[in-house]
């Protein structure tokens, strides 16, 4: 006699290779934030430097500008924090995936050799593989909190850039060039923002 086919494996795999695609998919856009927080630093530095040559007309610019710079900071930091849960759960993806494969070659033994022992080994193998989706369930959610505390970021960085744009009308003769700078600041914390709602999106949440 055959044992039943387990419901923990009736659609598990094409649901864990699929979430496998889209953890590597939302690796590579925290990458791409990345490459864009090293691109705010670097433009905080020349904001900076443009501020010191403006003088006193430009000091709540430099202000904004040296904080903008710590706000790259903190995004680098925030995405290295989320680069290491994606880690994980690509770890746990790859774990899943074996408990399916497992299972499967244990179910095709079972119902060849209906041996007691096996119904056993197939019912120890089940409790592992719910044991591993409920960790990979666990590290979802504490990958969609931290997206979200990046995004919290990413807004506080986007009211620097605006305030950054007001302050640049005071610069006198430096305003022109500031306000370049400070629209560039938006542009680009506009890009990192909807790059971060693109991935609180992702059907790895739902």
């Amino acid at each position: 006699m055959s044992l039943p086919v387990p419901s923990t494996v009736n659609g598990q795999a094409p649901q864990a290779g699929a979430d496998l695609l889209r953890i590597v998919r939302i690796n590579e856009e925290i990458k791409a934030v990345v490459r864009v927080s090293l691109r705010i630093n670097i433009m905080a530095l020349n904001a900076i430097f443009l501020a010191k040559r403006a003088g006193t007309a430009a000091l709540g610019f430099g202000v904004l500008s040296n904080e903008l710079r710590v706000f790259s900071q903190d995004l680098r930091s925030s995405m290295g924090a989320l680069g290491e849960l994606i880690h994980r759960c690509v770890t746990e993806v790859s774990v899943v995936l074996q408990d399916i494969r497992h299972l499967r070659l244990l179910e095709a033994a079972a119902g060849t050799s209906p041996v007691p022992a096996l119904a056993a080994v197939v019912r120890r193998r089940e409790a592992l593989g719910a044991e591993h989706r409920e960790r990979l369930a666990a590290l979802r959610r504490q990958l969609q909190r931290a997206l979200e505390d990046a995004f919290q970021l990413v807004e506080l960085g986007g009211v620097l850039a605006k305030s950054a744009k007001i302050e640049a009308a005071y610069g006198q003769g430096f305003a022109l060039p500031l306000a370049q700078v400070s629209g560039e600041f938006d542009g680009v914390v506009e890009e990192i923002r909807s790059s971060l709602q693109a991935l609180q999106r992702s059907d790895f949440f739902r």
